[in-house]
């Protein structure tokens, strides 16, 4: 609850107050938001989680996002956006063992980085939910079923351009891969240092070279 001293507004409930609310940023709220969503999961973070930590009132965060399940969808577009940088190794003309090198070994360093909660916010998200929430849900399975055709898209392209094995099986080996960043993302959560994920990391490499052509 906000308590305004010495405002009449207070002292007079009937009062409307005048002129616009306090404008704020919403980029820097948002990022707020997502920290909370990351740290406590889309049905663990409360409404008063949310507006505690993005500083704004209720009304303020319906005002700007509509509602809390378009702001989680907010702030996992964001979340998304801070990891570019290492899943842009998909498209980028290097072998196929060194993009995944580098999404492994950045997974690894995001998942155990101390300026935000640990794991990823995508990865292990929403698995579970009450039945309300399966549109939550959905979104978030679909997210990580993006990321398989992603993985499974770029194993093919090391196929085509022969740096990978011809009888390379890339949707087997992409779910592995999906498989060892959710693992990674549980172990992060779990306490894992970032040295022991880069140890994951490297035998999951391992496995993606095994396959080089």
């Amino acid at each position: 609850m906000t308590i305004v001293k010495n405002s009449s507004a207070a002292k007079n409930p009937g009062v409307r107050r005048r002129g616009r609310p306090p404008a704020f940023d919403r980029e820097t709220v948002l990022s707020a938001a997502r920290e909370t969503f990351w740290a406590y999961g889309y049905e663990g973070a409360s409404i008063a989680d949310l507006t505690a930590a993005m500083g704004i009132t209720p009304q303020s965060l319906y005002a700007a996002f509509g509602s809390k399940a378009a702001l989680y969808r907010a702030a996992l577009q964001q979340y998304r956006a801070l990891n570019a940088e290492t899943f842009s190794a998909l498209g980028e003309p290097i072998d196929t063992v060194s993009a995944f090198e580098r999404i492994l070994r950045g997974s690894a360093a995001t998942f155990s980085a101390v300026e935000h909660p640990k794991g990823c916010m995508i990865s292990t998200a929403v698995l579970n939910c009450a039945s309300e929430n399966d549109v939550i849900a959905d979104h978030v399975a679909a997210l990580r079923r993006n990321s398989l055709d992603a993985f499974t898209a770029r194993i093919e392209r090391g196929v085509r351009e022969g740096d990978m094995k011809a009888d390379t099986n890339p949707r087997a080996l992409a779910r592995f891969l999906g498989a060892i960043v959710q693992g990674m993302s549980v172990q992060a959560r779990d306490g894992a240092s970032m040295e022991e994920l880069l140890d994951i990391a490297s035998f999951a490499i391992a496995e993606v070279a095994r396959h080089r052509g």
